[in-house]
């Protein structure tokens, strides 16, 4: 009887195995992680090819493999040429030119280029903005289109098509192969920039498609009269070109529209729809166009009807479900191919069947690391808000969370500030990881957030600490009430306006949170304004400059919805973290605040990445982010 017990208990513990096995995501694990990149279509849109990078954080190295799918075997195979596979758009189709962009000094900076004889001298001389952008100063050089023409294999001539101008192609920083294009026909090249300098660059978002003909040189703006970001020129099959719009000059967050041209006519396809488009392919026979786009804290497939007669838009939402579509990578037959994300799993390349939305998953990337770990519950949470809306928040638990018990809680304040909260999977800020270690994460999707028409994005400009930060408190108040959060270990994290919004509370909180966590946040607006690069967002967002006294909404902004304010009401132990190299929300930013909190008597710390700029890219630094954030919410928060 005794054997036959130890028989069936040994039985069912191997069967749960893999079970008593798994273990809670830790941030040594989630850096280890493959990371999908460079997913395309092979050049016969049959075959997707798609890369994976893998960290190694004892050799401080990477290591990078590349694969093959095809949809009509089922079958992934490693490959070791993934260039060969994919259609070279750098070069025309009738063969006989290339383009690439190249960096051209075209303007004096140092004091060397200035004075030739000084050459230990290491000033940099500016007479107008922007000096620097994102991460890097200006050093007087720019990125241009060049066209190559070929003869037989080799290149015969090489024309700037940019020459003599003081602007960049692809875009600065974000900018990449699809700034520019050639037309069908291989006689003309679409490129997109902002054709201002200085100041003018500085305060203005007015990116324009030019079209360059090869023959006779000449060069055409497309989008003549649009006054905000034009951007993602593509060709259908039969020659139509779409791209992405924004109407309002100055507003990097307005409502996104799909326009295509036709003669000179520019038809918005998008424009009686109420959202804002991420990213688009055309169908290949020309009549439709897919798009995905935020909607209800997920991002989602969407196909819409090429209409040119303007009428209203017939858009048909494809997938449905907890999960992002995080990009499009191609079409072929019944089938678009994109990556995939929730907050459980990070990208992977999914098949998704046009007619009925069904997805299935071709990468498994991560498969074997995921069997291993235990997840929590996700859950949907509206509130009714200050105003009487309806409120949308993500509760992510702890893994085997138990309602009887109390559990400590983080307020998540996103970035943006119009930046989606969805089914996104951070390699920092990731919700499983902060679940793991035992705290449940409330994260609004407040007022500013796209998904949830033009309206509610829009109402965040001008009033950063208005109904957006009652957002905040009504979403935690309401968690608050449930019996397994404990009321006494709240903390609040954030960064970038997340950071901002952190300061903010910080002032305002009314002994709510135990604990805050900033990084990259604004906690002074004019100090911001003064030394922040791209000015229209300060413009637009705060709705003027901290010298016009006369204009109520911007000293409202200035003054009102201003944290360094604030100060006095700073109680509360703060970990502020700042990057270096973040010229967005430069330094002088955490250090005020860390400076503040250290002469008030309150526990605080500063972590400061010299060589990071808005983002942590270093992966050991990302890995000291990690024990750091959670070393400090152990000692504020657990205790």
């Amino acid at each position: 009887m005794k054997k036959n017990l130890l028989i069936a208990f040994t039985a069912i513990f191997l069967c749960n195995e893999k079970f008593f096995a798994q273990e809670v995501l830790n941030p040594e694990g989630l850096l280890q992680l493959g990371r999908l990149y460079g997913s395309s279509m092979s050049s016969d849109g049959k075959q997707v090819v798609f890369s994976v990078k893998k960290y190694n954080v004892n050799t401080n190295s990477n290591s990078k493999k590349h694969y093959l799918y095809n949809p009509k075997d089922g079958i992934v195979k490693e490959i070791t040429d993934p260039e060969k596979q994919i259609t070279n758009t750098r070069i025309s189709k009738d063969g006989k030119f290339s383009i690439a962009a190249y960096e051209i000094k075209s303007k004096n900076i140092f004091g060397t280029d200035f004075y030739p004889d000084l050459k230990k001298s290491d000033v940099m001389i500016y007479d107008n903005l922007n000096y620097r952008h994102w991460d890097t100063w200006e050093d007087g050089a720019f990125s241009h289109i060049f066209l190559n023409k070929f003869d037989g294999n080799k290149i015969k001539d090489s024309i700037d098509i940019m020459a003599g101008e003081l602007v960049d192609c692809p875009q600065k920083p974000f900018g990449g192969d699809e700034d520019y294009i050639f037309s069908p026909d291989s006689k003309n090249i679409l490129y997109v920039t902002k054709k201002k300098f200085g100041k003018e660059y500085a305060v203005s978002t007015n990116t324009d498609i030019y079209s360059y003909s090869i023959e006779t040189g000449k060069t055409v703006n497309l989008t003549e009269g649009m006054m905000g970001y034009d951007t993602e020129p593509a060709f259908s099959s039969d020659g139509q070109l779409a791209f992405l719009s924004m109407k309002t000059d100055g507003y990097e967050s307005d409502k996104n529209d799909i326009v295509v041209l036709k003669g000179n006519e520019k038809i918005n396809l998008t424009k009686n729809w109420d959202g804002t488009i991420t990213q688009f392919k055309w169908a290949p026979d020309s009549k439709s166009i897919y798009f995905i786009a935020p909607v209800n804290g997920t991002v989602q497939l969407f196909t819409i009807a090429v209409n040119l007669k303007n009428e209203k838009a017939n858009i048909r939402q494809i997938t449905n479900g907890n999960f992002d579509v995080k990009s499009i990578i191609g079409i072929s037959g019944s089938k678009i191919f994109a990556e995939r994300t929730d907050m459980n799993h990070a990208a992977e390349i999914f098949e998704i069947d046009i007619a009925g939305g069904n997805m299935k998953q071709i990468s498994h990337i991560n498969d074997e690391f995921y069997n291993k770990i235990r997840t929590g519950k996700i859950e949907r949470r509206y509130f009714n808000a200050t105003d009487g809306e309806k409120l949308m928040s993500w509760i992510i638990f702890p893994p085997d969370f138990d309602s009887t018990k109390k559990y400590p809680t983080l307020l998540y304040c996103q970035g943006g500030p119009q930046s989606a909260l969805t089914q996104f999977y951070s390699l920092r800020w990731n919700f499983q990881l902060m679940a793991a270690h035992g705290y449940i994460v409330v994260a609004p999707n407040r007022r500013g957030m796209p998904g949830y028409g033009v309206k509610w994005n829009e109402e965040i400009s001008g009033d950063y600490g208005g109904q957006n930060m009652k957002d905040y408190l009504t979403a935690i108040d309401e968690m608050a009430k449930e019996p397994y959060v404990d009321k006494s270990r709240i903390g609040c994290v954030g960064a970038s306006y997340g950071g901002y919004s952190v300061y903010y509370l910080a002032g305002h909180h009314n002994k709510r949170f135990k604990t805050f966590i900033a990084h990259d946040g604004i906690f002074d607006w004019k100090s911001m304004y003064g030394t922040t690069e791209e000015m229209f967002f300060v413009n637009y967002d705060l709705k003027g400059a901290y010298w016009d006294n006369d204009n109520n909404a911007a000293q409202k902004s200035f003054n009102e919805f201003n944290p360094i304010n604030y100060t006095e009401k700073w109680d509360t132990p703060i970990l502020i973290i700042q990057g270096g190299k973040d010229y967005r929300v430069p330094i002088e930013q955490g250090l005020q605040a860390f400076q503040v909190a250290q002469l008030r008597g309150i526990k605080s710390k500063l972590l400061y990445f010299p060589n990071e700029n808005h983002w942590v890219l270093n992966d050991q630094n990302s890995l000291v982010w990690q024990k750091e954030f959670f070393k400090w919410l152990k000692e504020t928060l657990n205790n």
